[in-house]
């Protein structure tokens, strides 16, 4: 009796559900005996055992139409990530922070290699507001690629703000940051093949932590008092 009712639930629609429902509590009766009762009104002339057929046939064409999908867009996912970052690629994050903001700056960045390589960067950065200090972090990471020439190289950052500057894709550019700018775009000429892209703040935990580090070390020099003389 439970595979019928599984059988008659998955056949029915929504509609037909809540009809079943509403019959089953009005006359006392079974729920399974409700849903048949509701299906056979709907077969007509057809009948119950057709109706059931051919709805569980479009069921199940829907369902692996949707499996199709999903897996058609994993598929496509997974390509991507191939191409995004071909083997012979290196990648890199950045990161600048402001105590306060604006205040001191501290800046990070890490490259990869594809053969293993390491690269960090954690330094202070004089005094300015994030922005700064995100683009500081970018230049940084530029000037560290320049020292390995990567045929390929693909750089992230979590400053929209930044990375939209960089990239010219708002109307207006980051007022105040026209030099650094500038800069950027002069390091990047300089690669055969670049991309810069944005990731979210918790994928870029690496170059953070070489950030905040060099806030850190800068805060620890600034508190040593001087020696007597």
């Amino acid at each position: 009796m439970q595979q019928e009712l599984e059988t008659l639930l998955t056949a029915a629609f929504k509609s037909e559900r809540a009809q079943a429902r509403r019959l089953a509590a009005l006359e006392g009766i079974a729920d399974d005996t409700a849903l048949q009762r509701i299906l056979e009104q709907a077969s007509g002339t057809l009948g119950l055992a057709a109706l059931l057929a051919t709805r569980l046939q479009a069921h199940a064409a829907e369902a692996q139409r949707k499996a199709q999908k999903i897996s058609d867009r994993q598929q496509a996912q997974a390509a991507r990530r191939v191409q995004a970052v071909p083997a012979s690629a290196w990648r890199g994050w950045f990161d600048g922070s402001a105590h306060p903001n604006p205040g001191k700056l501290g800046i990070g960045a890490l490259l990869l290699g594809p053969h293993g390589e390491r690269i960090e960067v954690s330094q202070a950065a004089g005094h300015g507001n994030s922005s700064e200090a995100e683009y500081a972090a970018l230049t940084a990471v530029l000037q560290a690629a320049l020292g390995v020439r990567p045929p390929q190289l693909l750089l992230y950052g979590d400053s929209q703000v930044v990375i939209n500057d960089v990239l010219g894709t708002t109307p207006v550019g980051a007022r105040g940051l026209e030099t650094q700018r500038a800069t950027v775009v002069a390091l990047l000429e300089q690669f055969n093949d670049v991309t810069l892209r944005w990731i979210p703040r918790h994928r870029n935990g690496e170059a953070d932590r070489l950030s905040q580090l060099a806030i850190a070390g800068w805060v620890e020099e600034e508190a040593i008092p001087p020696l007597a003389d």
